[in-house]
């Protein structure tokens, strides 16, 4: 099942069970789509990505870069980080993320693919670190990619087009039920920048 953002309706789950996905469309005012992607671009720690996988070190070309309320530590393929402290473009984007979807964030995972040769391979977030079936709000940047989910049983698919500037809601059981991942294309030549609020418990 595919679904495009010309009918954009938050309230519509896009989901057919088992979880609840439900996506915004653009929410970052047109003037302020580039401002806020140079910003990430330029002001970001990025740094590869890592992980442990089978015991074998693996470095990413994607990069990444961890934020949050405090110096929390989140651990994930077999590596943990720890926040750093907000900018103050991540903490007004947090606020407006909070305020479309009526949720609450306290740190933020930040992923740029360069071109569409980087992408994510299919994965539910469900580290013992997140807030159990809390709300993960994605937001996205730069190019418009593609964004999947796969039940975990059943196999069902559901596809979507993610705008520059536009927000995705996850939440419930959706990470308990299903996989999701950004699928590489030799379409794409621009870097998306994707930040992913979501709730550190300790």
């Amino acid at each position: 099942m595919k679904l495009f953002s010309d009918s954009v309706n938050p309230h519509k789950n896009l989901l057919p069970y088992n979880g609840t996905v439900n996506y915004y469309g653009r929410i970052v005012p047109n003037s302020k789509l580039l401002f806020y992607y140079e910003k990430l671009l330029n002001t970001i720690e990025w740094k590869n990505d890592e992980a442990v996988i089978f015991g074998k070190h693996i470095i990413t070309k994607r990069k990444v870069a961890w934020y949050g309320d405090r110096s929390f530590e989140y651990t994930y393929s077999n590596t943990t980080k720890k926040a750093l402290p907000w900018t103050e473009e991540l903490l007004e984007l947090k606020q407006l993320a909070e305020k479309e979807s009526g949720e609450t964030y306290n740190s933020c995972l930040l992923n740029l693919y360069h071109n569409g040769s980087e992408g994510m391979a299919w994965h539910s977030d469900g580290e013992k670190d997140l807030k159990k079936n809390g709300a993960i709000a994605s937001m996205s940047f730069g190019a418009e990619r593609k964004f999947a989910f796969k039940h975990k049983e059943s196999k069902e698919t559901v596809a979507l087009w993610l705008e520059n500037g536009s927000l995705l809601v996850m939440k419930g059981v959706t990470q308990t039920y299903w996989l999701h991942r950004l699928p590489p294309t030799t379409k794409v030549s621009e870097p998306r920048i994707n930040l992913t609020f979501r709730t550190i418990v300790e």
